[in-house]
């Protein structure tokens, strides 16, 4: 099972490092791997969290920042 989280409907630089700043300082088992690019300036971010993949988007081709998951998140953040 895969949980998505929009976080913005346009890529943004700056919220896209905001996000996994703040992915990184709510969940202290997490683990960062490569910052992937693309031709486009599209960038996505890889954690790992208890060999479970979690990932944050900066997208232009889809237009988005958003984050993508095989563990759910919102417990880290209420």
């Amino acid at each position: 099972m895969m949980f998505e989280y929009a976080i913005c409907n346009q890529p943004d630089q700056n919220i896209f490092q905001r996000q996994c700043a703040a992915l990184e300082k709510r969940i202290p088992e997490i683990h960062k791997g490569k910052l992937l690019k693309d031709v486009d300036g599209s960038q996505t971010q890889l954690y790992s969290i208890d060999g479970k993949q979690v990932e944050v988007h900066h997208s232009y081709y889809i237009g988005a920042v958003y984050v993508t998951s095989e563990i759910d998140l919102t417990p880290y953040f209420h």
